[in-house]
């Protein structure tokens, strides 16, 4: 599997990329092998940064942030800009949201995750899934008048932001005169998107007030990335990702997708699983390299 890393040519067009992890932990092996990827498809010429996708303040630890810079400088990977924390950004997702409202295209849900399960049994027999193995919604609350919808939210109901995906893609249909969306993979080429597996998605809520999807693609557009790098789980996120960079004529850059890094069990290393951190290994006395030859790059300054 490591070995899969390599298998992509470098493009030395100075590609600009980024490493955005979230502070909830200590960085482990796949976010090295996620960071190595990104940071290797720069060179020679391009910019590598780094940005902190810490708006879950409820799983996202200020403590994690100072240990995942100093584990990266350890590595030797030193970001060629500040560190962005999309904590401090609230402002410029805030203006995007309004945006897209002024569009027609976001409507207040007010379902539970339990509702949603029991409507989408009743019309399904069973509840849908999205690509990214969401739960889809069924649109239970589009349908609500303006008047109803104004109603709830005095009242205090909690309630979510949820894109309206059919007119989001009638916009873009008319945007793009009826071509498909697409999007350029490095290692595929070009690949069809199809957003409207996605349903309408939730892209705000009380307790998160901008989704992952709005943020990420906000900032690649604002931070100029001209070359995403993210693991293969992520691959179905980008069809959702087109969309809103085509709603707000945001910059469309080119994907790259490397294979995910795995426990014995063949599951994804994750933070939950128990995936070795780096500071540990640290401390068990690796080296920097080899904790870059565990995650599949041993050699990446030998140039």
């Amino acid at each position: 599997m490591n070995n899969l890393l390599h298998n992509s040519q470098i493009n030395h067009a100075g590609w600009v990329t980024r490493f955005a992890p979230s502070p909830t932990g200590f960085l482990h092996l796949g976010h090295v092998a996620s960071a190595v990827y990104g940071w290797q498809k720069a060179q020679p010429d391009g910019e590598w940064f780094v940005r902190l996708e810490d708006i879950d303040i409820q799983r996202c630890k200020p403590e994690f942030i100072p240990a995942i810079l100093e584990d990266l400088e350890w590595l030797g990977l030193q970001p060629a800009r500040p560190v962005l924390r999309q904590s401090a950004n609230m402002p410029a997702y805030e203006a995007t949201l309004a945006t897209l409202d002024a569009m027609g295209m976001l409507y207040p849900c007010f379902c539970t995750r339990s509702d949603i399960m029991r409507e989408s049994a009743a019309i399904f027999s069973a509840p849908h899934t999205a690509p990214d193995g969401s739960l889809c919604y069924p649109g239970t609350c589009r349908h609500l008048s303006d008047q109803e919808r104004r109603e709830r939210i005095s009242q205090g109901h909690p309630h979510v932001l949820r894109l309206d995906m059919g007119k989001a893609l009638q916009w873009v249909h008319q945007y793009t005169y009826g071509v498909p969306l697409t999007y350029q993979d490095q290692e595929h080429g070009t690949v069809v998107c199809h957003p409207e597996l996605f349903g309408d998605v939730v892209l705000a809520r009380k307790d998160i007030p901008a989704s992952y999807h709005l943020c990420v693609t906000h900032d690649d557009a604002a931070q100029g990335v001209t070359l995403v790098t993210r693991g293969e789980d992520l691959r179905p996120a980008t069809d959702l990702h087109r969309v809103l960079q085509t709603l707000m004529g945001w910059s469309v850059p080119e994907y790259s997708f490397h294979p995910l890094l795995c426990n014995a069990e063949g599951r994804r290393l994750a933070k939950r699983d128990g995936a070795l951190a780096v500071r540990a290994m640290r401390e068990a006395g690796l080296s920097a390299e080899d904790v870059r030859c565990k995650a599949g790059f041993p050699h990446i300054f030998e140039r």
